[in-house]
């Protein structure tokens, strides 16, 4: 399994952990589903720019 893909199952058990505890605190389900879109993006930038193999110099 890629580094990407591991971070990214990382990144999915994060946010289902973030949202599960907003839930609880009894958060709207939209601001939920708002922000575990807004971190899934954020971790797919951050997954791609850790994860992404350098030029080789020419």
């Amino acid at each position: 399994m890629s580094s990407f893909a591991l971070y990214l199952i990382g990144m999915v058990i994060i946010i289902g952990g973030l949202a599960w505890g907003a839930s609880m605190a009894g958060l709207a389900t939209q601001w939920i589903a708002m922000g575990a879109i807004v971190l899934l993006g954020i971790g797919i930038v951050t997954a791609v720019s850790r994860t992404r193999r350098k030029d080789p110099p020419a």
